[in-house]
């Protein structure tokens, strides 16, 4: 390890790599909300997509173990009351240690249990910008608030559908929450679901298991968030720590935040000496305070060293910073959506994207296939085998690697 305020991007990806168990997988029996709190939540719009980012950081992880985290022993029964609304209530079981909810950029995550009291402060400090719903659509301030407390209330201790807590929402608030006046899949929503999000953001909602195919939402366990600022100030480093030196403007992306006030936030800390400013690749850029240490020479190298698989949306691809220098060259072009990371799987080499690739699954079996964007050694085809095998472990499937063109498009 070296100290320097001179830092290439090589010695920060080999640091990022290390901390975020990608240069050596976290050992069985790492709980997996551990592995989630490293990354700084795991990106959920598509659920296998979050196992795979978690299972393959983690030695013996399957998306059992992922579901287990999220929904111990759960069982979301339909409602038995002759009202349709109350639903019985769920068996006693251990707390979640991982909660599906609406976390960064307003996307739907997977984040430990244990974080909630700084996201669910530090997310609703974050300015947003002028509701696009028409006047006579938004919710005032006061009714908003009445519709997050309504949506906490009815799901605590139960599992609910969406029409099942519409009903409540409803039943707790006033027939307006219910207009049907939001404009969405050629239908229209009721008025109450254009703070669904920010229910989440706030600690009222969670994901549940699904009902069939019908999503299930439940109250994640009661926690005492953080002070909005402490919050603010604890992601910041959290941010750092997992994905620095980083920049204001780096921050303000992965957290989809106004570049102001992300700026505001670093000159708070930098003032009360909670992070320094480093040279990195030449630049200004952020680390907390006295983490300065990198990996250089073999060490370094030894880190980044060899191909791995990241799935659609994978927390180190969206927050690795510069882009540039993640996806070099053709990689810019082929695996990205308009300069957007996370829209393909990739394939890593020696520490930057090297290609795409997909899985389909079929039963008990799923193929992986794998463009890489230049030719692979012998050495690198045998650790690309051994990670497809890795993904149909974690998915609890049997794999198999074909290496050629990926057809299917970017994930929206």
């Amino acid at each position: 390890m070296t100290r320097t305020t001179g830092i290439t991007w090589a010695a920060a990806s080999a640091r990022r790599f290390e901390r975020q168990f990608l240069a050596m997988s976290a050992r069985t029996g790492t709980p997996v909300a551990d592995v989630a709190a490293a990354m700084l939540g795991v990106h959920a719009q598509v659920l296998s997509a979050a196992e795979l980012s978690v299972g393959l950081r983690a030695d013996g992880v399957t998306r059992a173990d992922v579901r287990g985290a999220l929904w111990p022993t759960a069982s979301p029964a339909a409602p038995t009351a002759s009202t349709g609304a109350a639903a019985a209530p769920v068996p006693a079981a251990p707390p979640p240690s991982l909660v599906k909810t609406h976390g960064p950029r307003g996307t739907v995550h997977l984040l430990p249990a244990s974080d909630l009291p700084m996201w669910c402060a530090a997310l609703p400090a974050i300015p947003t910008g002028t509701s696009a719903f028409p006047a006579d659509v938004r919710l005032t301030e006061e009714r908003a608030e009445q519709v997050v407390s309504a949506i906490g209330d009815a799901l605590d201790g139960t599992f609910l559908t969406i029409d099942e807590l519409g009903e409540e929402v409803v039943a707790r608030t006033g027939p307006w929450a219910g207009d049907p006046v939001m404009p969405a899949f050629q239908t229209m929503w009721p008025r109450w679901r254009q703070v669904l999000h920010r229910a989440g953001q706030c600690g009222a909602l969670s994901f549940g298991p699904n009902r069939g195919r019908k999503v299930t939402y439940t109250r994640p366990p009661h926690f005492t968030p953080l002070p909005p600022e402490e919050a603010t100030r604890l992601l910041v480093r959290r941010y750092l720590h997992a994905y620095g030196p980083a920049t204001p403007q780096h921050f303000a992306r992965w957290l989809a935040a106004p570049p102001g006030w992300a700026r505001a936030r670093y000159a708070e800390l930098a003032a009360a000496g909670e992070i320094e400013e480093v040279r990195f690749e030449g630049t200004p850029a952020w680390v907390v305070a006295g983490d300065t240490d990198f990996p250089d020479g073999q060490e370094r190298d030894e880190l980044t060293r060899g191909v791995r698989l990241l799935p659609y949306f994978d927390a180190y691809v969206i927050a690795a910073q510069p882009r540039e220098l993640l996806f070099p060259g053709a990689a810019y072009q082929r695996a990205l959506a308009g300069g957007q990371a996370g829209n393909f799987p990739v394939l890593l080499v020696d520490g930057v994207v090297a290609g795409v690739w997909h899985q389909r699954r079929r039963g008990r079996r799923t193929t992986v296939t794998a463009e890489p964007l230049g030719r692979l050694t012998t050495r690198q085809e045998r650790e690309l085998t051994a990670w497809a095998e890795r993904v149909g472990d974690v998915l609890e499937a049997e794999a198999e690697l074909v290496i050629g063109e990926v057809t299917v498009g970017a994930h929206a």
